[in-house]
């Protein structure tokens, strides 16, 4: 089916993307036709391409509504929008072009387009980051269908005519309805570009309460690189490598490193953070996990991916991300939501399913809430996946002579929106602090050197046998106004990373960079060091008989979910001996790993019972589910939810036929003999989803006023009486003070459906000098059209 997925999710990261010039002065005077659809899908404005904020996911069984939402990512926010869904190659100028059927959840914040009643907007323009609606998809065979999305921020509409805010659904696409194609460019930037990625994991038992792993969540070691578009590590519609596998199932990233590493040529940089363990944790606790790498004109592309644990094959990641812009600069910042996705590897259904190999393999393909019953992610109405992580990707330095510069304030710096980098945090896992207090006051008042200190507190030793760090911190200071730097008042960043060696084996040279953060106040200029450049040796024997090794890999998960357990990492032989021996090097070490102690969990609850009815039999309502508390209340404290509530959609309830009270009789249409009279009532709603049809609208009645005279004279007089009764009419007009033309015709109606309005004017003809009154005013009356359902 066309739209098979009939849910939408659009996640925006408002950027300056595509202004489209069009105020809400200039809206209001576009004329209220049937051409006004396409007159707003054809509208053109400056666009910048190469965004890659915005993305949209489709999901879902077209036999039900679904949801299709349209959502900002914090801080961004947006003031009004259009959705609207069309089919291929059609202008949107006509009722037949348009697919599927849109329906309005919430009246108070969207509701129909009155110039375009098959597109939805918002009900008042306000701050939102988040909109909803229901979308039905067409019957098969109606062929591709084209989704449009567009969003209003201050008085300015932000337009993509092409893109990610366009999505094309096709049938043959539904198994990769979740994946937008990105086609990769060239790059042009000059010099290169240094990174820091962070990785955010929001996958908790309250965000995704379903069947969630207590004991052994977590994320393994994040592996990945900064790769040329001629490497793919992986990518959906594609099949799993050795090393993907391996990272999907096991969570090891070691093979996977090993084949990054063998694409030497067209990578610049490895990417390996930490391993996070539970999956989730407040960053006051334990910092978020990160690592820092480089891109440069042929490798601009970044991929990474780590496993959500336990599962069989699940994992999240980006694909060949592009940080080239076609500016030929480099993005400054990459915020994504991310949900998981299946290595096609594995055919378990749930977290802990026994191991199941996919044969034959299958490609790598986004989860969905209709996979499987079982599945943690089921929704019986298709809605969309909550985002389990989220990734960060912000630049940090750019080095040598750049080709495009779009103004930083500081040295082409990001030194405002990325926070200050800290050192490395080495204190062992199995030591838990907490946090640091504020530093103290300096010792010294004067320029003379003092110390302050800070303090902590330690707060758990879970390994005896592993010491843990001083719980003071002492550093030198001076008094106020005084400075460490031989009076420059200049204020630099950490030091960055020292370089890799500049050689494989012997001795060469490394490096490491800061930048300036701020600039003294008198506009002097800062002399401090911005580079540093020192020896460094590997493998000091370089000799025949030695081997070169590549560098440790991360440690592997502990072998334990509680308690103590083993861990172990490897590397690889790099080089070996040119003498033909044996290298003798170790390739693996193992030690000993703590985790959190082995104890009951008292809130034990039972799985959630299954939806109950919805609470009405047509139109929306609520539904409910509950679950139960199955440990004893005496074992400790439960605060988790025991019942949800949430809306439900059935068919729309029957509207029966609404119209207006009769009018009063009109005159008999004779001035003698027979005639008749009729009245009237208008249709104020026509009927809907099988309600009561409606009634007569006209009645008319006999009327005899007077027999007919066959005399002549007799019916000269009556004209005679009828001629000086306008002429008294008339009279009375100008006593009045004015006179009249007759009703104009009944204008256009404002709406083609739904519910409009028509309108017709009495105009004054002539206003005689002796009137006094203010009645003599034009008149004007309004009726109801098209009141029949969109």
């Amino acid at each position: 089916r066309p739209a098979r997925a009939a849910t939408a999710l659009l996640a925006l990261a408002l950027p300056l993307a595509a202004a489209l010039a069009f105020s809400d002065e200039t809206l209001d005077k576009v004329p209220k036709s049937e051409g006004y659809c396409s007159r707003i899908l054809r509208a053109q404005g400056t666009r910048r391409e190469g965004y890659t904020e915005f993305s949209l996911r489709v999901e879902g069984d077209p036999d039900f509504y679904k949801p299709v939402t349209l959502s900002a990512a914090p801080p961004s926010y947006f003031r009004g929008f259009t959705l609207i869904a069309l089919k291929e190659n059609r202008e949107g100028d006509k009722e037949e072009d348009h697919a599927g059927t849109f329906q309005i959840i919430d009246e108070e914040e969207t509701q129909f387009m009155s110039n375009c009643p098959v597109a939805v907007t918002e009900s008042t323009p306000r701050r939102r980051t988040r909109i909803q609606v229901f979308w039905i998809a067409p019957p098969a065979g109606t062929g591709c269908v084209i989704l449009k999305a567009s969003i209003v921020q201050k008085r300015i509409i932000y337009f993509q005519d092409e893109g990610s805010l366009t999505k094309k659904l096709c049938e043959q696409d539904s198994m990769f309805d979740g994946v937008t194609d990105k086609p990769i460019l060239d790059c042009c930037a000059c010099g290169t570009a240094k990174y820091r990625l962070t990785f955010y994991g929001n996958w908790s038992e309250k965000t995704h309460p379903k069947d969630y792993p207590r004991r052994a969540n977590h994320w393994s070691a994040i592996i990945g690189g900064s790769h040329s578009k001629n490497y793919v590590l992986w990518e959906y519609g594609g099949y799993a490598s050795e090393g993907v596998k391996q990272v999907a199932e096991l969570g090891s990233p070691v093979k996977m490193e090993e084949e990054i590493r063998q694409q030497s040529d067209e990578v610049l940089t490895v990417i390996k953070a930490k391993a996070q363990w539970p999956a989730w944790q407040p960053l006051n606790v334990r910092a978020a996990p990160s690592a820092e790498f480089s891109v440069d004109r042929t490798r601009h592309l970044m991929s990474f991916l780590t496993m959500m644990g336990p599962s069989p094959d699940w994992n999240v990641g980006l694909s060949a991300e592009d940080l080239c812009t076609k500016e030929c600069g480099w993005v400054q910042k990459v915020v994504q939501d991310l949900i998981p996705w299946d290595a096609g590897t594995d055919s378990g259904v749930t977290y802990e399913s026994p191991n199941k190999p996919t044969i034959p393999q299958e490609k790598i393909r986004p989860l969905t809430s209709l996979d499987h019953p079982q599945s943690p992610f089921y929704d019986p109405e298709g809605g969309s996946i909550t985002q389990v992580a989220r990734v960060v990707i912000e630049r940090i330095a750019r080095k040598g002579e750049q080709c495009n510069i779009v103004p930083d304030n500081v040295d082409d710096i990001v030194a405002d929106l990325a926070p200050e980098e800290k050192d490395e945090d080495d204190t062992p896992e199995t030591c838990i602090y907490s946090n640091w207090s504020p530093w103290s006051a300096c010792s010294s008042s004067t320029c003379d050197k003092g110390k302050r200190m800070r303090q902590r507190m330690l707060k758990a030793q879970l390994d005896l046998s592993v010491p843990c760090p001083d719980t003071q911190d002492f550093q030198p200071c001076m008094g106020p106004g005084c400075s460490d730097e031989d009076g420059s008042t200049c204020t630099m960043s950490e030091w960055i990373t020292w370089s890799p060696c500049s050689i494989s084996c012997g001795m060469g040279m490394r490096s490491r960079e800061r930048y300036v953060k701020q600039f003294p106040e008198d506009g002097s200029v800062c002399t401090l060091p911005t580079e540093e450049t020192e020896k460094c040796t590997v493998n000091e024997e370089c000799s025949p008989s030695s081997c070169l090794m590549t560098e440790w890999g991360e440690w592997d998960e502990c072998s334990a979910t509680c308690g103590m357990g083993m861990k172990k990492r490897h590397r690889m032989v790099k080089m070996s001996p040119a003498d033909g021996s044996m290298c003798k090097a170790e390739t693996s070490q193992a030690e000993k790993c703590m985790m959190p102690e082995c104890h009951t969990i008292p809130c034990l609850l039972s799985p959630w019972s299954e939806w109950s009815d919805c609470s009405v039999t047509c139109g929306k309502g609520m539904r409910t589910r509950q679950r139960m508390l199955k440990s004893l209340a005496e074992l400790g404290d439960c605060n988790e939810e025991l019942e949800q509530v949430e809306k439900c959609m059935l068919p729309e309830c029957p509207i029966d036929c609404e119209l207006t009270e009769w009018s009063q009789w009109s005159e008999c249409n004779k001035s003698c003999g027979k005639g008749h009279m009729i009245r009237t009532r208008m249709i104020q709603m026509e009927p809907q989803f099988g309600g009561a049809p409606c009634p007569e609208t006209v009645q008319r009645k006999k009327c005899r006023i007077r027999k007919c005279l066959k005399n002549p004279s007799i019916q000269k007089l009556r004209w005679r009486e009828a001629r000086e009764s306008r002429r008294g009419e008339q009279l009375r007009e100008e006593s009045d003070g004015c006179r009249m033309r007759p009703w104009t015709a009944w204008s256009e109606c404002t709406k083609l459906c739904g519910g409009g309005i028509q309108e017709r004017y009495m105009t004054v003809k002539k206003r005689f000098k002796s009137s006094q009154f203010t009645s003599c005013k034009d008149k004007k009356e309004i009726r109801a059209c098209n009141v029949h359902p969109c």
